[in-house]
């Protein structure tokens, strides 16, 4: 199975962490057909000038101001059980849109930086193609044996989730059935492809 680092997107979901600033999440967010933003982002993108096509969440972190301007484009899913990002996403998959880039998920908080991460294995579950574009990297979910396009000298990170018997092509250091998250870390591309193998999920970072 392959899951290249490169796709073309149905839509975007801007999260309520740090506002992209970096040009690869500007590039997404200004490129996709439709932008749906969790409600804590809300305003920060309309003041950057934009409409998003939808916004979603409890809606406790709008602007009262942008609350009733943009009503027509709120959707508000009261439940607690699941966060913003995921209240977003779930939107997406309900109107058919399963190519999804995620911007903005990252900074401010750590545990809510971690929790988003996390959850891209879920959405992945529930037949996403997600990504997750930070200021330095994208998170990528997988599972199984992918090959990803890359630049000799890039740095990759494996997180590994459910995965076992893992072992890669194209990578300078060998990889194994790590049993700590920083195991993974700061691998380096030898070539213009790397291939994972692998029996079951884990989380690529691939830097910019």
């Amino acid at each position: 199975m392959s899951n290249d680092t490169e796709l073309t997107f149905d839509a975007a979901v801007v999260a309520a962490g740090d506002y992209p600033t970096a040009p690869q999440p500007l590039e997404v967010l200004h490129s996709v057909p439709y932008v749906v933003c969790c409600d804590g982002a809300a305003d920060r993108y309309i003041a950057a000038g934009k409409v998003p096509d939808a916004i979603v969440g409890d809606g406790d972190s709008i602007s009262e101001y942008n609350r009733a301007k943009y009503a027509h484009l709120l959707h508000i899913a009261a439940e607690q059980e699941t966060n913003d990002q995921t209240k977003a996403v779930n939107f997406l998959l309900g109107k058919g849109m399963r190519r999804i880039a995620i911007v903005g998920a990252t900074g401010r908080r750590e545990d809510h930086t971690i929790g988003n991460i996390s959850l891209l294995i879920e959405y992945a579950r529930a037949g996403a193609q997600v990504r997750s574009f930070t200021g330095h990297g994208v998170f990528i979910p997988c599972n199984g044996c992918t090959t990803h396009k890359c630049r000799k000298g890039q740095q990759v990170s494996i997180f590994a989730i459910t995965a076992k018997e893992l072992s890669s092509e194209g990578l300078l250091y060998p990889i194994y059935d790590f049993t700590n998250w920083w195991q993974g870390t700061l691998n380096e591309c030898t070539g213009e492809q790397f291939t994972i193998h692998a029996k079951g999920e884990y989380l690529l970072f691939v830097n910019y």
